[in-house]
């Protein structure tokens, strides 16, 4: 179907309307469904303050837990100090990419902060995280190659798989037998094998077993690949990550990803690993060779985190013990937390999108702003709450949060939705 518009030549222009598509017209008719539930939509809410363990909201403050400042850095004195300096020396972008124009030395100095923090030899920077694992992934591995993923690996890892045109295969999450299974059946077929998994799952807050994982790629002649995004920071004595956590060789991992946005206060995303697997990405993958530079205050704000976050470690123990107190008292209050391992993230299990909106409604109202993570991103069963704890979290804030979702969800629960009406497809 095509809208009619009037043109400086005379011509009756029309362009495509996409309001005719079949999936945009679900989107709006889900849409519908949910305004006469009365089912505010908890998303794309504006904010008007930094995001911390406390927001501000149409001019109110909410405790905060949908923001991923993990350590407290986002507005910390020296990271914004640094980002200021750097937009007053280099301005606000750096105007080309790397390749061409765009190197500063911000560049180098963050790609060897991070390679430090992971123990490995280089690092390289990219604007997006997703990016990242899109053009990393899609430029290593081709159709002669096989993609090995946890089932519930991030989005970008997925997109990385469908761009490389490798055979992509799923093993159920966590469940390194099935990954040797799969490994025992597959690999003889293909040229290179990448197992891909998370430092810590983004949706439901555990970990995998890293040593056996490292057997198993070591055993199959495979790479392994860490996504970091939501572990470096937060797991470890220190920070590092999930290999400081298990102690073992971050040499022995092929390729470690992280992002900016989280731990470090900032945008975008990096790979580290050996100096030659660097060298190789900054000559030739598409997403860093063809996209501009890492900004200066993006750069500079990541530099000052990682100084910070060594220099006060204190604030790795606070995430901990903050993660570990939710864990524990949503557990006693009878709240489904999946198998979280109580770090930085923690899922609160409602069971059906309509109900997870409702209930995300319902906290704003008392106060706590905790976002729902509803079909399809999860499955429909799996519809949930999902909290993100900084070390900027109060016990009293948690404590709080954990009390009035156990309140809320026994009333959202009992409530009589009609939720299959919202779930409808089609017409």
């Amino acid at each position: 179907m095509r809208q009619g518009t009037g043109s400086a030549n005379g011509t009756d222009a029309k362009s495509f309307d996409f309001g005719s598509l079949p999936q945009v017209k679900q989107l709006m008719m889900q849409r519908a469904l949910a305004d006469r539930m009365g089912i505010g939509n908890p998303f794309f809410r504006p904010h008007d303050a930094l995001a911390a363990g406390e927001t501000l909201i149409d001019g109110r403050r909410y405790d905060n837990f949908a923001s991923y400042n993990y350590l407290g850095l986002n507005g910390h004195s020296h990271v914004v100090e640094a980002a200021k300096a750097a937009v007053e020396r280099f301005g606000t972008s750096v105007s080309a990419s790397r390749v061409v124009a765009g190197e500063r030395p911000f560049h180098g100095e963050l790609e060897h902060a991070l390679a430090d923090l992971h123990g490995v030899e280089d690092a390289i920077v990219m604007v997006s995280g997703h990016a990242t694992n899109v053009t990393t992934i899609g430029h290593l591995l081709g159709k002669s190659d096989l993609i090995l993923t946890d089932a519930l690996i991030h989005n970008s890892v997925s997109e990385g798989a469908r761009l490389s045109g490798a055979t992509r295969l799923n093993f159920r999450h966590n469940d390194l037998e099935a990954l040797q299974n799969l490994l025992v059946a597959n690999r003889h077929k293909y040229e290179r094998v990448l197992i891909a998994v998370e430092g810590i799952y983004s949706m439901d807050g555990d970990f995998p077993d890293l040593p056996k994982l490292l057997a198993l790629k070591q055993e199959h002649d495979a790479w392994l690949l860490v996504d970091e995004a939501h572990s470096m920071g937060v797991m470890g004595n220190t920070g590092r990550g999930i290999a400081e956590h298990f102690g073992v060789d971050p040499n022995a991992v092929e390729v470690w990803m992280g992002t900016l946005s989280k731990t470090f206060s900032a945008c975008g995303g990096y790979i580290a690993g050996s100096k030659a697997l660097c060298d190789y990405l900054r000559a030739t993958a598409p997403g860093f060779v063809f996209s501009v530079g890492l900004s200066p205050a993006l750069g500079a704000a990541a530099i000052a985190s990682i100084e910070v976050m060594k220099q006060e470690p204190e604030r790795v123990a606070s995430l901990q013990e903050n993660g570990q107190r939710f864990l524990e008292k949503a557990k006693a209050a009878g709240l489904d937390i999946g198998p979280s391992a109580g770090y930085a993230v923690v899922p609160v299990i409602v069971g059906d999108s309509p109900r997870a909106a409702i209930l995300s409604n319902r906290l704003l109202e008392r106060g706590i702003n905790a976002l729902p993570i509803i079909f399809p991103a999860v499955a429909e069963k799996s519809a949930r709450l999902r909290f993100f704890i900084t070390s900027e979290h109060t016990f009293d804030q948690i404590d709080r949060a954990v009390e009035i979702v156990a309140e809320e969800l026994a009333i959202v629960r009992g409530a009589d939705y009609d939720v299959s009406a919202l779930l409808a497809k089609g017409g």
